[in-house]
């Protein structure tokens, strides 16, 4: 099957895989962020900040540049959490599919 430049496979459901694969990351480190027993200060910033990607998720097609900032700041807030690196790098490469921020002239 051919697909147009810029156009993206959807599932059975309708659903973009790349939102899918979003969610689905987001969903995992909320999990392991809430299980995690550690008090660390930043904790209610990264919390928020997964909060703010599963909605732009589930209002539709997400603001790149905004998914990037969020991504910053909750690699910000638990980048130090090696428990939590895997998981992380999950939400990193599920934003990263949705692409580049495009430049600025």
């Amino acid at each position: 099957m051919l697909r147009s430049v810029g156009q993206t496979r959807v599932t059975g459901s309708g659903e973009d895989p790349r939102a899918a694969e979003l969610n689905a990351a987001v969903s995992r480190l909320r999990r392991e962020l809430a299980a995690h027993p550690g008090r660390f200060s930043d904790r209610d910033i990264a919390e928020d900040e997964l909060a703010v990607l599963a909605a732009m998720v589930d209002g539709g097609t997400p603001e790149i540049p905004r998914m990037r900032r969020s991504l910053l700041l909750i690699a910000g807030a638990i980048g130090s959490v090696s428990a939590l690196a895997p998981a992380l790098h999950q939400v990193r490469r599920a934003v990263d599919v949705f692409g580049e921020v495009p430049r600025q002239p």
